[in-house]
């Protein structure tokens, strides 16, 4: 399990620099970053490092959200050592407006070789559009989807 704390601890790193580079290098070159909870405007998952590193270097690019801290909620080991589930909240604010926010979460890793093969993101969707002033958006979106 130590090797996936690891790998928690510079991934929260390269997330809160907002570091597409080195939060792509933490994964296999077929590793899988899933978003579960799906909303309007994100992809259902990156597939492969590249794909990682353009995917989250797109979405950190066009965000005025600021990632501050990440405060750790919970860390469960599973019975696979490849395994561990985080909760977690990510504070931080949005520039411009200098808004805060507060985004709960839950990380499911699956780690082999030192490396991420597989990442289930069950971030706060509808959070992430109220914090940038976009849940209308969102909302409208939504009541469009089939």
């Amino acid at each position: 399990m130590s090797g996936v704390v690891d790998l928690l601890a510079r991934y929260r790193a390269a997330m809160l620099a907002m570091d597409a580079d080195a939060f792509a290098e933490l994964y296999a070159e077929n590793g899988v970053h899933e978003f579960p909870f799906l909303f309007p405007g994100m992809p259902e998952r990156y597939v492969g490092r590249e794909e990682i590193r353009a995917g989250y270097r797109a979405v950190w690019g066009a965000s005025a959200a600021r990632p501050e801290e990440v405060r750790e909620v919970a860390v469960h080991a599973a019975a696979d050592p490849e395994v561990l589930t985080v909760e977690q909240v990510v504070v931080g604010t949005v520039a411009g407006t200098g808004r805060p926010f507060a985004l709960p979460g839950v990380l499911v890793l699956r780690a082999r070789g030192g490396l991420l093969v597989h990442v289930r993101d069950y971030m706060d969707g509808l959070g992430v559009a109220r914090a940038m002033g976009r849940l209308s958006t969102v909302a409208a979106r939504l009541e469009e989807a089939p």
